[in-house]
């Protein structure tokens, strides 16, 4: 993907269009992604155990016959970032919110048993 900076574009990685932080709570996960430019209907989230995939897609349809053009990059965008979760999920207790172009998911870790001592059979 390139970025206009000057004359000569430079190259952006696919971290940088889709910038994510996770935040780990006592009880879930929190992604907040920056997603400008997209609405709730363009993005597709999808969630394992240990990886959270978001995808991104829209394109701008425009009547190129009656704009004159000096330069035209808008036309399609997509982008798309799986992260490794630290931890297991509860999938169906996965949430979703976008505002502003920013996505926020929650995803409630599953919770995980206690470690438990086993005795050793035998004399």
């Amino acid at each position: 993907m390139w970025e206009s900076e000057g004359p000569i574009g430079r190259w952006v990685s696919e971290a940088e269009a889709m910038a994510i932080d996770l935040v780990d709570r006592d009880d879930e996960f929190v992604a907040t992604v920056d997603l400008p430019g997209f609405d709730r209907d363009d993005v597709d989230i999808q969630v394992t155990d240990h990886t959270l995939r978001i995808e991104a897609e829209h394109e701008k349809i425009l009547d190129e016959e009656e704009e004159r053009f000096i330069r035209h990059e808008r036309r399609h965008e997509s982008t798309k970032r799986s992260i490794r979760l630290p931890g297991e999920v509860d999938k169906d207790g996965v949430k979703a919110q976008m505002k502003n172009g920013v996505l926020t998911v929650t995803l409630p870790k599953l919770e995980t048993e206690e470690a438990r001592k086993i005795e050793i059979e035998g004399t």
